[in-house]
């Protein structure tokens, strides 16, 4: 059983992680996991949720802050530390030098931080609190920048950094709503950003305008339903992936060869896929137009060849698809 004081403050946020950590193992007990802390609110609840819940499950809990080293996050790397310190366990700080101010490249550089961190302090776990509302933000986005499946379910649960690190999204069924007011309730010290109110950046405008709008004149619960496609498109995402596999491992004749006419009966989805496979197999770059070209080699005449693609072409040579790469 949690200790007496714990019992004072338990919420249904509480008792909805338990149950996944109990359901899903993604958290085991007596390992080690270090927090990705931000100091906003979802991190700030989800740090409070696991230190409240650590004396049951016995984890080797620290806090891992990122400072992108920007002109306006002076200020926010004292304030984690502080939290930490008022969590009583150990604060891991890494500061970017000359980081873009761009989305992309601060994220990239906030998960080989991570990573770095794990492996310098020997963590197993890595966890960030992306909520429900981020998988909303993510599948419009991505849809928007015309993604497939792949892309429109890109949040998951869990998933390895390394071999011996694992990625875990306790909160993706907990909306930004909920940890806000979770925090309110236990009056933890949020800090915020200035940069999540930047229009320029595309991410704030699909939170500050877009789903706004949607919430307000279509559904008032489109975050919800959003995610709840993208649970529904990863599962059969997963599916559709291993089936391609398979297919694309029988279709295989030799490094950079397939045998078309093993893919010729199957369905556009799965052909998609396979030359999907097939392309980044040899590091050619991917985009719709690329894996369309290809897929209509399967059934075009022997000599026929794709337009230049990034990183080389593709020839039909007898009944089989032959990546030509780019010298």
């Amino acid at each position: 059983m949690l200790a007496e004081h714990n019992l004072k403050t338990w919420t249904d946020l509480h008792a909805g992680l338990q149950q996944s950590l109990y359901q899903l193992q993604i958290l085991p007990g007596k390992t080690s996991i270090l927090m990705a802390v931000s100091g906003g609110q979802d991190s700030l609840c989800l740090g409070q949720l696991l230190v409240d819940l650590q004396p049951q499950w016995h984890w080797r809990l620290a806090i891992a802050h990122c400072d992108h080293g920007w002109p306006e996050d002076q200020g926010i790397a004292q304030h984690v530390s502080q939290i930490a310190a008022s969590w009583q366990i150990p604060y891991h700080c890494w500061n970017a030098q000359g980081l873009a101010e761009t989305e992309v490249a601060a994220r990239n550089w906030r998960y080989q931080v991570l990573i770095q961190m794990a492996q310098a302090h020997d963590y197993q776990y890595v966890v960030t609190a992306h909520t429900q509302s981020d998988v909303a933000e993510t599948l419009i986005y991505n849809l928007m920048r015309g993604a497939g499946s792949d892309g429109l379910s890109s949040l998951r649960l869990f998933r390895p950094l390394t071999e011996q690190i694992q990625l875990v999204r306790p909160l993706l069924h907990i909306s930004r709503a909920q940890t806000g007011e979770f925090c309110h309730r236990r009056q933890l010290p949020v800090w915020v950003d200035p940069y999540n109110h930047k229009l320029q950046y595309a991410r704030n405008r699909v939170r500050q305008q877009l789903l706004p709008l949607m919430e307000k004149q279509f559904n008032r619960q489109a975050s919800k339903h959003l995610a709840q496609t993208a649970e529904i498109l990863q599962a059969e995402t997963d599916y559709l992936e291993g089936v391609a596999i398979n297919c694309y491992q029988q279709a295989l004749v030799a490094q950079g060869t397939l045998d078309r006419q093993t893919i010729q009966p199957l369905s556009i989805a799965i052909q998609r896929r396979i030359i999907r496979i097939f392309l980044q197999s040899e590091q050619i770059t991917l985009n719709f137009q690329s894996i369309e070209q290809v897929v209509k080699l399967l059934n075009a005449p022997r000599g026929s060849q794709s337009s230049s693609l990034a990183g080389g072409w593709v020839q039909v040579q007898e009944n089989y698809l032959k990546i030509k790469k780019r010298i």
